[in-house]
């Protein structure tokens, strides 16, 4: 089934104004604009930003929605979709966010905007730790694009999270996916969108 609302959740520091979010978003509206789309800008707090986007998206028809994350919001998106049964597209996601952004408490700037900041708070390692999905229920509802030369998160341990599921292994790559516009197409095809 065609996918008819479609979610993007950004990484850690990240924005709505992602090179990834803008382009897909771009190619969302252009190819299908009847699509409702929705990338929202993340609370700090794993805990109130899951419960923003639950309230965003309460209306949203689950077996024709589909969550887009990168990095800690692939994160989330996983947790999304074993939540809700919808598909997931993952762009190098964070497995084990509570261990690696312990090293981030405190004031962080936006990658986007450096004039931009945000605390990050020790509670938020224990929310993080409360939202870890142990290991996914459906394999087949898993889209992910992982970069061998990802230079923040280990892509063993990223493919290693999703056995079974479609993934798209890139020989090098980074962890921004500087190559995101080659892989559009794929994506689009795995939400029956292209």
């Amino acid at each position: 089934m065609p996918i008819t609302h479609l979610l993007y959740l950004h990484g850690f520091r990240s924005s709505p104004a992602s090179n990834k979010a803008r382009l897909m978003a771009a190619t969302v509206a252009s190819r299908h604009p009847d699509v409702v789309w929705w990338c929202p800008a993340l609370a700090a707090s794993p805990r109130q930003a899951m419960a923003e986007v639950l309230q965003g998206i309460a209306d949203w028809p689950r077996d024709s929605m589909a969550v887009v994350g990168s990095s800690l919001g692939g994160f989330y998106a996983t947790w999304l979709a074993e939540r809700l049964g919808c598909k997931a597209v993952l762009l190098n996601p964070a497995v084990h966010p509570a261990r690696d952004l312990t090293a981030y408490v405190g004031d962080n700037a936006l990658w986007h905007d450096p004039a931009q900041s945000f605390y990050f708070d020790p509670a938020f390692v224990d929310e993080l730790l409360a939202q870890e999905v142990a290991s996914i229920s459906r394999p087949q509802r898993y889209f992910a694009v992982i970069a061998r030369g990802d230079e923040v998160l280990d892509w063993r341990e990223m493919t290693g999270h999703y056995p079974g599921a479609a993934i798209k292994l890139l020989p090098a790559g980074d962890h921004a996916l500087s190559d995101f516009e080659q892989h559009l197409d794929e994506i689009l095809d795995f939400l029956a969108l292209l």
